[in-house]
């Protein structure tokens, strides 16, 4: 139930934040946060990341419902004792359902977090964007400890276990 309540939060923060820019930001507007890094900049994004497949929304539903499926079975089967494998699919869970919200009322996605990083204007991204980004950066960690781990305990034995000769 926690990972689900990790995906409400990241959804709700999503959607208010969004609807705090569509209500009190012209399309292009940019407000200065911190000069030459931060900006909120109200955007629109009828595609995927850095505007990819634009207009696809077909193509966005089924992969959004197919892979909100498959978090939810790996939430309920294999989460038990690994938070932070939990946690990673709340998130992602969460940043889609967040942008798939989106794209299912509007054809588009709000974007408005617009960050300069040494003089590259960054995509422009939402709560989501990011929710979904951490969610596989901690995914990648979590699976590679897992793989590291079991490495060790083949090269070394089962922890707790008696080898005799």
């Amino acid at each position: 139930m926690f990972y689900y309540i990790i995906a409400a939060i990241i959804i709700i923060l999503d959607q208010w934040t969004k609807w705090l820019v569509v209500k009190n930001m012209e399309l292009g507007e940019s407000i200065e946060v911190i000069k030459d890094f931060f900006y909120l900049t109200s955007h629109r994004n009828s595609g995927a990341a850095w505007g990819m497949l634009e207009n696809q929304m077909v193509f966005f539903y089924i992969i959004t419902v197919i892979v909100v499926i498959g978090l939810i079975y790996l939430i309920q089967t294999g989460t038990k004792g690994k938070i932070l494998y939990g946690v990673s699919l709340g998130l992602i869970l969460g940043g889609a359902i967040g942008n798939f919200i989106d794209r299912a009322r509007h054809q588009y996605v709000v974007d408005f977090i617009n960050t300069y990083i040494f003089n590259y204007d960054f995509p422009i991204f939402n709560i989501a964007d990011s929710s979904l980004v951490i969610g596989v950066i901690l995914l990648i960690l979590v699976m590679l400890k897992e793989d590291r781990d079991a490495k060790k305990e083949k090269k070394h034995g089962k922890k707790g276990t008696y080898h005799s000769k």
